[in-house]
C-alpha cells in the first residue's frame, strides 16, 4: 500500500512513505492507505505524538505528476475535481489534536515538502534539500503551498523560494526556519524519535490544548490570545495531570501524565 503505520512505544506512532522506487511520490495506492492511517490515529487514544518519514534515501518527491502530462486535453473542472480531493487527503493530518513530527531524511519536494510544513516539527537530516519548485514544472503551487509556506518561514521566504522554485539545504532550510534542527544522517532516525518521545511525555491535554492555540500561525492578537488562555490554562490547572506535575517537580523526578 506504499505506506506503513506502526505503534512504538512510549505513545509515539510511524508513518512512513514506502514507495522508494519512486522516491515515495504520493501513489494513488499511498494516498488511500494515508487517509485510513490518519483516520485511525485520530480514533486511537492511546497515541500521543505522530513522526512522519519516508523509506530509503528521500522524504517524499511530491504527488504523481505522470498521470496530468498524460492528459493534455483534460480541462480545468476535471482537474480540480481530482486535485482538490488529493490535497485533502493528505493534509488531513492537520485534523490530527496530538503533535506531528516530520522527519525529513531526504529530499522533500512540491506536495511533500507541503506535507512536511503540515506538521507540527519539521527536523531534517544533513543531507536533505527541501523545495517547492512547482514554476519550473509550469504549474501553480498546490497542497496549500501558499499557506504553509508563509506561515512556517514568513511571506519574504516564502516568495522568494515559491517564485524561483530553488531548492534549499538542510543548513539554509534551518537558518530561514523551515526545519527546527538538523540531525546526522547516520543518527537521524534515533535522534528525531528521541525528540517524539519526549514530546509524548508531556502532559496529553496540555500539549492538545497548546496545539490548538497554535494552528495557522497561533492568535492574531493580543486579546484573543488572552481570552484563550484565561479558559484553556484553567482547564489543564484542574487536571489530575497538574497534580502530578507539580508532585513530579518537587520530587525531582519525570512525571508520569494519564492524560486526565
Amino acid at each position: 500500500m506504499h505506506l506503513r503505520s506502526e505503534r512504538l512505544a512510549d505513545g509515539v506512532a510511524l508513518l512512513t512513505l514506502d514507495n522508494p522506487d519512486q522516491r515515495n511520490a504520493m501513489s494513488d495506492e499511498m494516498t488511500s492507505a494515508w487517509v485510513e492511517a490518519v483516520e485511525e490515529l485520530a480514533a486511537d487514544r492511546e497515541v500521543r505524538v505522530v513522526v512522519v518519514t519516508g523509506e530509503g534515501t528521500a522524504f517524499c518527491s511530491g504527488g504523481n505528476t505522470s498521470w496530468i502530462a498524460s492528459e493534455p486535453d483534460a480541462s480545468v473542472d476535471s482537474l480540480r475535481a481530482r486535485m482538490e480531493p488529493f490535497y485533502r487527503a493528505w493534509l488531513s493530518v492537520r485534523r490530527l489534536q496530538v503533535p506531528t513530527i516530520a522527519a525529513v531524511n531526504g529530499p522533500a519536494i512540491g506536495a511533500g515538502l507541503c506535507l512536511a510544513l503540515a506538521c507540527d516539527i519539521r527536523y531534517a537530516a544533513a543531507s536533505a534539500r527541501l523545495g517547492a519548485p512547482f514554476v519550473k514544472l509550469g504549474m501553480h503551487p498546490g497542497m496549500a503551498a501558499t499557506h504553509l509556506l508563509p506561515d512556517v518561514v514568513g511571506a519574504a521566504h516564502a516568495r522568494e523560494l515559491l517564485l524561483t522554485g530553488r531548492l534549499v539545504d538542510a543548513d539554509e532550510a534551518l537558518r530561514i526556519g523551515l526545519v527546527s534542527q538538523v540531525f546526522a544522517d547516520d543518527t537521524f532516525a534515533d535522534d528525531v524519535l528521541a525528540v517524539a518521545r519526549g514530546v509524548a511525555a508531556t502532559a496529553p491535554i496540555a500539549s492538545r490544548y497548546t496545539k490548538v492555540a497554535l494552528a495557522d500561525g497561533g492568535h492574531r492578537d493580543f486579546e484573543t490570545a488572552l481570552r484563550w488562555e484565561a479558559l484553556a490554562q484553567p482547564a489543564t490547572l484542574a487536571t489530575a495531570d497538574l497534580q502530578e506535575g507539580v508532585r513530579a517537580s518537587r520530587e525531582k523526578r519525570r512525571p508520569t501524565f494519564t492524560g486526565q
